[in-house]
C-alpha cells in the first residue's frame, strides 16, 4: 500500500490528495502542514468580505475527511525544530510538497526599510489572524495610504484600507483587527501601477466592487486612459471590460465623499520619502509607453503623500529547507512534478501549486496542476513501493518531539471561533494567536 505526505494544505495540497485517492484505490495520504488549521490561503489570504470565494473551504474540507485523507497539523517540516526532509523521505513512499511562495517581491528602491512601509502580504496575513502576523501598527497615524500594484491583491488590501464597520463586522475577521480599521483616520487611498490601464491584473468583479463602497468615491485620471496605446477592441474581454469600468469613473463629477480611492497609472516608485523617521510620501517617475508593450521613463516626478505604503508586486517562493531551488523563477527544479536534483528525478519527491510552477494562476489553475504530480507520481509507484516504510508514521513524529493536530483539533479550533463569534455578537471571528490555537486544539 503506498503511503504519501503532502505538506501543504492548502488548494495544491489539498487537490494532490483527492487526484491520489481518485486515482490509487489503496494509497493512504497524510497531508502536514506546519500551522493547525487547514485550508492554506484559502483561509489566510482570501479577503474576509469574499464569503464565495471562503466557502471554498468546504470542498477542501471533503476531501480532508476522506477516510484514506488524514490532516496533521502543527508539523514543521526542515527548518529549526522541524522535521528534517531526510527523516519524512524515511516516513513515507513519496512527499509531495505543495508549499506555495511565501514571500513577496520587493521594489528595491531607497526607503523601502522605513517604518510605515510593509508587503501587502503582512498586511493581509495580519487581518487574516494567520497566528505569525501581529498587530504592527499599520494604521497608527496613518491618513493617506499608497498601495504599490494593480492585481487583485492589491483591490482587496485597497478595499479593506476604506471598508466600514457594517461591511467588516459580518465577517470572520479578528476582533482586533475589525476594531482597529475600522477605528482608523484613512480618507485617501491611491492604488498606482508603473503600466497603463490596459495591462492591470485585476479583474473586473474585484474592480466593480470598489465603486460599490459605501461613503467613498473613486477617481481616475482621464488623462491615464487617454496615454493607454492599447485599442479596446483588440483587448482580451476583462481588460476591455475593466476599462469601461474605468471610464465611467473618469467621466463621472467628483462626489461629496468620507473617504476616497484614486486609481493612478504610468507611475513608476522610484524612492520612499521619510517624515519624522517614518514614510511620508512616495516619489514616483511618471512613465509612458514605450511602443512595445511595457514603458519607459520620462524623466519627471510627482510626490503623494502617504504615511501608509504597501506593495503588491508579486509572491514569491522561499528555499524549502533540504530541496533544490531555483532563485531565478523561485520554483524547485521539477519535471512534470518530479523534483529534479543534479539533473536527475530524484526518487519519492515531487511539488506542486506555485512552487513548481510560480505564483501564477487563480485557486482552480492548481487541479489540473496536481493531476499532473499525481500521474508523474503513481507512475513511479512500482519502484516507491520497493523501499519499506512506518505503517504509522505518527510515533516517529512524537518522537521527534512533534504532537501532530488531529483532525478533530482542528474541529476544536472552529468550535472555539463560533463561541468566540458568540460572544462578541458576532459569528464566528478567528483566533489570532498560536496559544489560542492550540488551546483550543488540545480542548478536543
Amino acid at each position: 500500500m503506498l503511503r504519501v505526505a503532502v505538506v501543504g494544505s492548502g488548494p495544491s495540497g489539498c487537490y494532490t490528495a483527492q487526484s491520489l485517492v481518485q486515482q490509487d484505490p489503496e494509497v493512504r495520504v497524510d497531508v502536514l502542514d506546519r500551522l493547525p488549521c487547514p485550508y492554506g490561503l484559502v483561509r489566510y489570504g482570501v479577503a474576509p468580505d469574499h464569503e464565495k470565494i471562503k466557502s471554498l473551504q468546504g470542498s477542501l474540507r471533503t476531501v480532508l475527511e476522506h477516510e484514506r485523507v488524514r490532516f496533521l497539523g502543527g508539523v514543521r517540516v526542515g527548518g529549526p525544530g522541524g522535521l528534517p526532509v531526510q527523516r519524512l523521505r524515511e516516513l513515507y513512499h513519496a512527499v509531495v510538497y505543495c508549499v506555495g511562495a511565501a514571500t513577496d517581491r520587493r521594489l528595491g528602491i531607497p526607503g523601502e526599510e522605513l517604518p510605515g512601509s510593509w508587503s501587502a502580504t503582512d498586511f493581509v496575513a495580519w487581518y487574516s489572524a494567520h497566528p505569525d502576523a501581529a498587530d504592527a501598527g499599520f494604521l497608527r497615524g496613518v491618513r493617506s495610504a499608497v498601495v504599490i500594484g494593480v492585481g487583485n491583491v492589491a483591490v482587496d488590501v485597497t478595499r479593506m484600507l476604506v471598508r466600514g464597520a457594517a461591511e467588516l463586522r459580518p465577517t470572520d475577521m479578528p476582533q482586533a483587527a475589525l476594531e482597529t480599521l475600522t477605528a482608523s483616520g484613512i480618507t485617501e487611498v491611491h492604488m498606482v501601477g508603473r503600466r497603463g490601464p490596459s495591462q492591470a491584473r485585476f479583474t473586473t468583479k474585484e474592480l466593480r466592487e470598489l465603486g460599490a463602497l459605501p461613503g467613498t468615491e473613486v477617481g481616475v485620471d482621464p488623462a491615464d486612459l487617454a496615454l493607454d496605446p492599447a485599442d479596446p477592441a483588440a483587448l482580451p474581454p476583462v481588460q476591455r471590460r475593466n476599462l469601461e469600468v474605468l471610464r465611467g469613473w473618469a467621466d463621472r463629477s467628483p462626489a461629496p465623499a468620507v473617504r476616497r480611492i484614486g486609481l493612478r497609472f504610468f507611475l513608476r516608485p522610484v524612492e520612499l520619502l521619510a517624515d519624522d523617521g517614518r514614510v511620508g510620501a512616495v516619489r514616483f517617475e511618471r512613465t509612458a509607453p514605450d511602443g512595445q508593450g511595457g514603458v519607459t521613463g520620462t524623466g519627471r516626478f510627482v510626490d503623494v503623500p502617504a504615511q501608509l505604503v504597501l506593495r503588491s508586486v508579486g509572491y514569491r517562493g522561499v528555499p524549502p529547507d533540504g530541496l533544490p531551488f531555483d532563485a531565478l523563477s523561485g520554483t524547485v527544479p521539477n519535471a512534470a512534478g518530479r523534483v529534479v536534483r543534479a539533473g536527475a528525478p530524484s526518487p519519492g519527491e515531487y511539488v506542486a501549486g506555485w512552487i513548481k510552477r510560480g505564483p501564477t494562476g487563480v485557486i482552480g489553475t492548481n487541479r489540473p496542476c496536481a493531476k499532473e504530480t499525481v500521474t508523474s507520481l503513481l507512475a513511479d509507484t512500482p519502484a516507491l513501493l520497493q523501499r519499506e516504510v512506518p505503517g504509522d508514521p505518527v510515533p516517529a513524529l512524537r518522537a521527534a518531539g512533534i504532537e501532530p493536530v488531529p483532525w478533530t483539533g482542528w474541529l476544536a479550533i472552529e468550535r472555539a471561533e463560533a463561541e468566540l463569534g458568540a460572544r462578541l455578537g458576532r459569528g464566528v471571528v478567528k483566533l489570532a494567536d498560536w496559544d489560542a490555537l492550540l488551546t483550543a486544539a488540545r480542548s478536543a
